[in-house]
């Protein structure tokens, strides 16, 4: 078997595959205080003995909710003389432009704890001014002094002279030996300072929660039998082994988005989609994704924090405050409004009877008959006449609407807000939603995502067979990955090809080092290089493919020229081009089970029940025929009106859509009347 343990903060998911049969079991389980406990008592609850266990594979928020929350170790930064506030003084910008009063929160290293040394390295890589060992010193007994627990190194230009920075680093480990320290020559060996003194502070700060983390919960599975490595999901859609996990903690932080969009992608791929358009709606926000030609878009501009970049490469996603608990209000002007505060799991939606009196999307599903009396199998009763009094208080009485017409306008605002989230992930990047497929999967995401492909004329919603939990399926369904880059500031007419062909096969050899280390073996490598590029006097970049051996840099710069005309709808093929750095993504092949297919034959299911539900299309409310998902085979035909219910999420099938059952068993909606 393989086993993928997703960790959220209000449920922890679990995904069980049979390699032999192909056939998925999933589970759900309350997150707990202490992660582990909650993760393995659902492992123990879904009957798995770890001593058949293949695979282990786990996303978690550990990472992510220590930097929410700032529970972090004592951690120090050591600067070049006269750079401790760069990563205070940050570049300037602020989230809310216009907000004068909004202030960034700190930086993750008090001032008193960014510790200065005497050093110097010029732009060309020359040392000018060798690390003094006194000050070194000095330093460490201030470390020691302190109680740190956590080391980043950061000097100026030691992106391409990491002498200084390596010796700092071994008179430390020499002295104190149970520091975790952390260069910014091996995190990112990148120009921009700010950019990589942050994402060396993430990771040197998160080295030690990482570190327990990883070794507790390890231990733990091994004395529970399982006796492999655990792998980790990390932001760039990969994982890694709990020791490479220590020395690159910051790669987590974006550990447990990631899984939503590679899931997503894969889904989209069973169904003949290499194109597809992720909506992972859960209770607090929506996730979006896009996967264009088979490959989820990878992004370095990324944080937790506003101001406090993480440049490790990362599955683009875009997280808006649009889930089924989001609260909906008339704002000063009389508009209606949806979210992004939202009542969470506790109190939660009004229907939940927790105490919470004002409307939320989930109650707005309530009252118009999407939802029915109960969720998560009988575990969660929903009041419908709770739901209506949020709905007539809230919107209803305010607008003057009545009250079905209010919850259709609480939907409506809620998928106007999603809409615009796809159109940035994918319009404003140069791709048209026509040609993709919207995989609608967490727990709200089905009731939303045929409307949302109206808004947006994508032809075909997937609705993947356990919606609830497809985010940890994600988990099984990766490789080994690392992402290693170095600068290379350069015109493009300069460049020497054997030059750069020689510095590709340097990354290479540590990539190689790296996956060799983590027990995979040479036929199992696969390497896919990138450059970053962009036109003379611009200072962002583009990244395109490179060959597997470079031998023109005119096919490449054509290339650049290409994709910078489908990213922003313009190209200047007269301009100067430059390169600004290399890339390599090193892929560890891991072996994939296939999925069981089912036999499909055509057939019209009867109704388990009716229900009366207020549809868009429609003024009143119409008797609906009402379907258990469990009961649906391979090449069911369900028409419309209809809603399909679930344990983990419901599916809102329109008048006039018809939604057919593949061989995987995912729900496929084409909408009628869109057409590429």
């Amino acid at each position: 078997m393989r086993v993928a343990v997703d960790i959220g903060g209000t449920f922890t998911d679990i995904v069980i595959l049979d390699e032999k049969s192909g056939k998925i079991k999933n589970a759900k389980t309350s997150s707990t205080k202490d992660p582990i406990i909650g993760a393995l008592k659902g492992v123990k609850d879904s009957g798995i003995d770890l001593t058949n266990v293949s695979l282990f594979s786990h996303g978690t928020t550990v990472a992510t909710n220590a930097l929410i929350t700032r529970k972090l170790p004592a951690t120090a930064m050591i600067c070049s003389k006269g750079f401790r506030d760069v990563i205070e003084i940050r570049r300037g910008n602020k989230e809310e432009l216009w907000d004068t009063y909004k202030d960034l929160a700190p930086p993750y290293v008090r001032r008193r704890d960014r510790l200065t040394i005497s050093e110097r390295t010029d732009g060309s890589g020359k040392i000018v001014e060798k690390l003094s060992e006194k000050e070194a010193l000095k330093i460490v007994r201030i470390l020691r002094k302190r109680e740190i627990q956590a080391v980043a190194i950061c000097f100026m230009n030691a992106f391409i002279n990491p002498s200084n920075e390596l010796r700092m680093r071994k008179i430390i480990e020499r002295e104190l030996p149970n520091i975790r320290v952390i260069t910014s020559s091996e995190t990112l060996p990148e120009i921009f300072e700010h950019e990589r003194f942050s994402t060396t502070v993430v990771n040197a700060a998160l080295a030690p929660v990482v570190g327990e983390y990883t070794h507790q919960m390890s231990k733990k599975l091994n004395s529970s039998g399982y006796k492999r490595d655990m792998l980790l999901l990390h932001s760039g859609g990969g994982v890694m082994t709990s020791k490479t996990a220590q020395n690159y903690a910051g790669r987590l932080a974006g550990s447990g988005i990631a899984a939503g969009a590679i899931a997503s992608r894969y889904v989209a791929g069973l169904c003949g989609f290499k194109n597809a358009i992720g909506l992972d709606m859960g209770g607090t926000s929506t996730d979006v994704s896009l996967a264009y030609e088979g490959q989820n878009r990878v992004t370095k501009d990324w944080y937790i924090e506003y101001g406090y970049p993480i440049r490790f490469p990362s599955i683009e996603v875009l997280t808006i405050g649009a889930g089924g608990g989001s609260l909906a209000s008339i704002d000063e002007g009389g508009s209606l409004r949806n979210g992004p505060q939202s009542a969470g799991s506790n109190p939660g939606p009004a229907c939940y009877n927790q105490g919470n009196k004002i409307a939320t999307n989930t109650d707005a599903n309530v009252t118009l008959g999407r939802l029915g009396s109960q969720l998560a199998g009988g575990e969660i009763s929903l009041r419908e006449d709770l739901a209506k009094a949020s709905i007539k208080n809230t919107v209803s009485k305010p607008l003057g609407i009545s009250i079905p017409d209010a919850a259709k306008a609480v939907l409506s605002v809620a998928n106007a807000n999603m809409a615009d989230a796809v159109r940035l992930i994918s319009i404003s990047r140069g791709y048209d939603p026509r040609d993709f497929a919207l995989v609608a999967f967490g727990g709200a995401g089905p009731l939303h995502g045929v409307a949302l492909a109206k808004e947006l004329s994508i032809p075909t919603v997937i609705i993947p067979p356990n919606p609830g939990t497809t985010s940890a399926m994600g988990c099984l369904l990766v490789d080994i990955r690392h992402d290693i880059s170095q600068s290379y500031i350069s015109a493009a007419n300069k460049v020497s090809v054997k030059a750069l062909e020689n510095d590709f096969k340097k990354i290479e050899l540590e990539a190689k080092k790296r996956l060799r280390n983590e027990g995979v073996a040479l036929k199992d490598m696969i390497f896919q290089r990138s450059i970053d590029m962009m036109y003379q006097g611009q200072w962002r970049t583009l990244s395109v493919s490179a060959p597997k051996k470079i031998t023109s840099i005119e096919t490449i710069v054509q290339l650049f020229h290409k994709e910078h005309e489908r990213e922003y709808n313009f190209r200047r093929d007269e301009t100067s081009v430059d390169l600004f750095r290399i890339s390599l993504s090193a892929v560890g092949v891991t072996p994939k089970a296939q999925l069981a297919k089912q036999h499909v034959r055509k057939r019209s299911d009867i109704p388990d029940s009716y229900r009366t539900v207020w549809f868009d299309e429609k003024k009143g409310g119409i008797k609906t025929p009402v379907y258990l998902r469990d009961n649906l085979m391979a090449g069911s035909i369900i028409k419309g009106p209809a809603i399909i219910s679930q344990l983990d999420s419901t599916t809102v099938i329109p008048p006039g859509e018809i939604a057919k059952v593949d061989q995987y068993l995912n729900i496929v909606i084409k909408i009628t009347g869109i057409k590429k």
